[in-house]
């Protein structure tokens, strides 16, 4: 294996340099050295970058070819901190519940709080002698209570909320690989510490500012710090004098994105010592982003409280002009009236409601592996309309295995599945009987694939572990069932010119120990690209110019291996006949003789390249994903297959998962590059549902392509320059095996198994979080405007209804604000938190995805909050009159309890209505078409919700404290038939009308949303 020990380290080299005077150690750096190092570090540097990585490593006491023990890692953790910038620090509980306090409609109840103080104690000093009225405001009491409960219920329920998105935080925090005790480790990048080892590789974002000590082509984005916006190359080489922030080219820092190439580096500052945390210094935070859902709540509860206000004025003035304010008292009685219509139209914990079941709906989602990063993301799910897809790992099992090895002499054989390194090389035939030549053909492929490679095959405790990409460690498996490993021991690798998938290939320089340190290049990647750069191919032991009739030969073999599902790799070698890169015919040096990085200079080192062989490897397709492309296709989600493969490979595997049907065709990066004119783009990528051979920038024409025509696009990438696209894609979806860091930063959702399953799981997760969303807020909105119709029509036709007698003045409300106060605390929170969480819809998957542009209340469900609620006024106001003097269905005797109490007892017939009515609207609506008989017990928190809320109130109208507080008086079994009797009739109405709306969308494929 070359560049590895037998741990199968993964150390790049470090690149050549003169000896050069070895500047001291910095004094910047002694913040960040162990206590017992600093002494030795002089006072008169500027920073790491003059000092040579030697001296930065022994000042930070590590050896930087096994890094830090674990024990010494907590120990700096302890003293430096956290490797995090500084936030806002953290607002106390008490500020947290006195925020609860902060709302419009709060001020609104501080004021009807007032005004039942100083309404109390005008009825005491006018009372009449011997009479002092209630021995307390008890209303203002239980507004005060009531304001407390629903604070403190809102500080919980917010709480949980921040408890879960912390949870999702904790899942997504980014990772960084770092030398701990010989071995790399993945580890949080919050717990990297100075001195740490970092090993950096492309898509990798840097965790810290570090010194670099070892790099092979590294190239870093560092426009995020300094502006600059091409990837500056990186060497270890030390400077020679002191360079601005974006020409330290042997230093990293923290936020900065490795666009290509290897390198270690040591951590010379974390957290607020780095450069960006110099920034964020002087930066001030910003606070969280409300969700556009919570922006469109926030104006649908203005819009109500705006329609409220102006229905309080009307009712005012009207009163004013007919009756007249006679006293005081019928002056507070129409401030308490405009007060009650107002707490009545908005429901107070709308906001916090929405907020948590979001959390618990993400919270859900991670649990099926679909980490959401952003609650507002939820929205955007249940409204894709295509999933762009990467063929490996998501629609495909990533357990690559080579299965042929195709040479000049033949094909062979490779038995045995996954990343074990049990199998056996036979024949074409499947016997153990292979030619001698084809063998050492096949041998030599394998053991090029295996020195041309970034990828590690490790045990551990006799299971064996993939480290890095897949389909390179399934030639180093490949590569050791065949024994080719043992022929490649000798051969260490100096140089490489990194994979890049624009490239298509990578090539390594290696010496061969064994034979004086000759240098060879060793090369693989896709047969097309590599076998351009051949000019012979290696027959048996020996070498021959590579005719035309080779190259179809082998492009046919491409084209057979490939219709049957193969992914083919060709390998390729050079021997050099020198010992040194400076002596490489046409390698270009610097003034001191050093070698210019390599990877500038593919061109002469992938030159007259002698053709090995290939290798076919298979990714079997995931079993689950044609049940999803299925499923997923009924939902009116198209589904996009992208890949670097071969045509004929991504037709096979799209037709198999029911992408494209059979014989479906592909369009590759060079013909997406044809299309020029964007018209004809977007009528190709309308049609065409199989990308293959294109590169990450093709990503970005699709998605673009795409949106245009008003798609809602969800795009997979793993790589550092999927990122873009991933970026712009309206759901970007980082691969969280796979994928790169940077690609995780840019993505608004990270799947935990790579699993294309998982990504229309998640959508049928945010299709139904998104119904329950719509749920809670029908059942909501229309409660609450029940409560305001019943306000306003009991007002205005008190006289009708016996709520008004004819010898009294001034106002009569039909119910308290403190009955209204109770309504809303008893009936929001409880059932609407029950509602968000209930189960999805059998049809969920059954509908086209809904417009953005759509509104979360649309016309039908506004038709249904007005008609709910009407039908909650009415029997509310029926059963009230049922129990007074002169009224329309009834004419009781006011002479036999007296008005006043008429009134107690009416008022508790219409509030007990309106809370059952609500509890049977909860039912209701579950669903704006189907009946509630649909799935009636599958939400049980919904049915104790309602269980605690019918205990509540049965304890308001029996409990006599509670008697006083809320106006009620106790109930008899005739007037409880008759509550439940009015209360039902909610739901027979909803019932009514839903089979109206049913007999209207009869035949209709798409019933909307429910």
């Amino acid at each position: 294996m070359v560049g590895r020990s037998d741990d199968h380290s993964t150390t790049p080299p470090v690149t050549e340099q003169a000896d050069e005077p070895r500047p001291q150690i910095p004094m910047e750096l002694t913040d960040a050295i162990p206590q017992d190092a600093a002494h030795d570090a002089p006072t008169d540097a500027a920073d790491p970058s003059l000092s040579d990585a030697v001296d930065v490593a022994k000042a930070l006491d590590v050896d930087p070819k096994v890094g830090l023990s674990e024990q010494e890692a907590q120990r700096r953790r302890e003293q430096f901190g956290s490797n995090e910038l500084e936030s806002a620090p953290p607002v106390p509980r008490w500020k947290k519940f006195l925020q609860q306090f902060r709302d419009p409609l709060v001020y609104l109840l501080f004021a009807a709080t007032i005004i039942s103080v100083i309404a109390w104690i005008i009825e005491r000093l006018n009372a009449a002698p011997g009479s002092h009225g209630e021995a307390l405001p008890f209303d203002a009491i239980v507004i005060v209570l009531i304001l407390l409960v629903n604070a403190a219920l809102g500080y919980i329920q917010e709480a949980k909320a921040e408890q879960a998105v912390e949870a999702l935080s904790k899942m997504t925090a980014p990772q960084t690989s770092v030398l701990r005790d010989g071995k790399v480790s993945r580890i949080r990048t919050t717990d990297v510490v100075p001195g740490d080892i970092v090993v950096l590789g492309e898509g990798d974002s840097v965790p810290a500012d570090g010194r670099l000590v070892a790099a092979a082509s590294l190239r870093i984005a560092e426009a995020s710090l300094t502006g600059e916006s091409v990837p500056v190359g990186k060497r270890p080489d030390t400077l020679t004098g002191a360079k601005a922030l974006g020409d330290r080219t042997n230093m990293v820092f923290n936020g900065t994105a490795v666009t290509q190439g290897t390198g270690r580096a040591i951590i010379t500052a974390t957290g607020m010592r780095t450069q960006v945390g110099h920034i964020a210094e002087m930066l001030s935070h910003t606070e969280d982003e409300i969700t556009p859902l919570q922006r469109e709540m926030n104006r649908v509860s203005k819009i109500l409280g705006i329609a409220v206000c102006i229905i309080a004025v009307i009712v005012l003035v009207a009163l004013a002009v007919v009756e007249g304010f006679h006293d005081i008292h019928d002056v507070i009685d129409s401030l308490l009236l405009s007060v009650s219509l107002a707490v009545a139209a908005v429901p107070e914990g709308l906001a916090t409601i929405l907020t948590v079941v979001l959390a618990l709906g993400v919270q859900r989602m991670a649990a099926h592996h679909a980490i959401v990063k952003k609650l507002s993301s939820v929205e955007t799910l249940g409204s894709a309309s295509v999933i762009c897809s990467d063929k490996t790992g998501t629609l495909t099992r990533n357990e690559m295995t080579v299965e042929r090895v195709a040479t000049a002499s033949g094909e062979v054989q490779v038995t045995g599945t996954g990343y074990r390194p049990e199998g056996r090389v036979l024949s074409d035939g499947g016997t153990d009987e292979v030619d001698a030549t084809l063998l050492h053909e096949a041998v030599a492929t394998l053991g090029i694939g295996a020195l041309a490679n970034d990828g590690d095959l490790r045990e551990r405790d006799g299971d064996w572990e993939a480290v890095g990409d897949p389909t390179e460690v399934s030639i180093l498996v490949a590569a050791r069932k065949a024994k080719a490993n043992r022929h490649y021991a000798s051969y260490q690798r100096v140089a490489e010119v990194p994979f890049t998938s624009e490239r298509k290939r990578m090539s390594i320089i290696a010496k061969n120990t064994a034979d004086d340190g000759i240098l060879t290049v060793f090369a693989k990647g896709a047969p097309d690209v590599l076998l351009g750069l051949c000019t012979h191919m290696a027959v048996g032991n020996a070498v021959r110019r590579l005719t035309d009739g080779d190259r179809a030969d082998i492009q046919a073999t491409v084209e057979r291996l490939s219709s049957q599902a193969y992914r083919t790799l060709g390998q390729a070698y050079r021997p050099l006949e020198t010992q040194s890169l400076s002596q490489i015919p046409g390698i270009q040096t610097d003034a001191a003789g050093q070698v210019v990085d390599i990877a500038e200079q593919s061109d002469v080192i992938e030159s007259q390249l002698i053709w090995a062989g290939m290798v076919g490897i298979i990714d079997p397709p995931r079993t689950e994903v044609r049940d999803s492309v299925k499923e997923a296709h009924k939902a009116g989600i198209r589904t996009v297959m992208i890949t670097g493969d071969h045509p004929l490979t991504a037709t096979r595997i799209a037709s198999d998962l029911g992408i494209v049907s059979e014989g479906g065709e592909a369009l590759t990066g060079d013909q997406l590059d044809a299309l020029t004119d964007q018209d004809a783009l977007d009528r190709a990528t309308s049609k065409v549902s199989v990308y293959a051979r294109v590169a990450p920038e093709h990503k970005l024409t699709i998605v673009k392509s795409l949106q245009r025509q008003h798609n809602i696009v969800a795009m997979t990438g793993d790589g550092v320059n999927d990122a873009p696209a991933v970026k712009a894609a309206d759901i970007g979806v980082a691969m969280g095996v796979t994928g790169t860091e940077v690609t995780k930063e840019s993505a608004k959702m990270i799947l935990a198994d790579d699993n294309f399953s998982t990504i229309v799981d998640a959508v049928r997760e945010g299709r139904g979080i998104f119904d329950n969303i719509r749920k809670f807020l029908r059942y909501l909105l229309s409660s609450n405007v029940g409560e305001v119709f019943t306000v306003f029509f009991g007002v205005i036709f008190a006289g009708f209804l016996g709520i008004t007698q004819p010898e009294s003045r001034g106002v009569t409300l039909p119910l308290l604000a403190t009955q209204l106060l109770w309504i809303n605390l008893l009936t929001d929170a409880a059932p609407a938190l029950a509602m968000g969480v209930d189960p999805t819809s059998d049809d969920v998957m059954e509908r086209h995805p809904r417009s953005m542009k759509d509104n979360v209340i649309d016309r039908p469900m506004w038709g249904d909050i007005v008609f709910i609620g009407l039908v909650m006024a009415v029997v509310t106001l029926i059963g009230m009159d049922m129990h007074l003097s002169g009224g329309l269905f009834t004419d009781r005797s006011v002479e036999a309890i007296g008005h006043d109490a008429q009134m107690v007892e009416a008022r508790t017939m219409g509030f007990t209505i309106l809370v059952f009515a609500q509890m049977f609207n909860a039912l209701a609506s579950r669903s704006h078409l189907h009946s509630f008989f649909s799935h009636l017990f599958t939400n049980r928190w919904l049915w104790g919700a309602i269980a605690v809320s019918a205990a509540l109130q049965v304890l308001v109208i029996y409990v006599p404290i509670l008697n006083t507080a809320f106006g009620t008086v106790p109930l008899t079994l005739t007037d409880w038939l008759e509550c439940m009797g009015l209360a039902l009739l909610v739901l027979v109405a909803s019932e009514l009308r839903k089979i109206v709306l049913r007999a209207r969308h009869r035949g209709s494929v798409d019933l909307g949303q429910d």
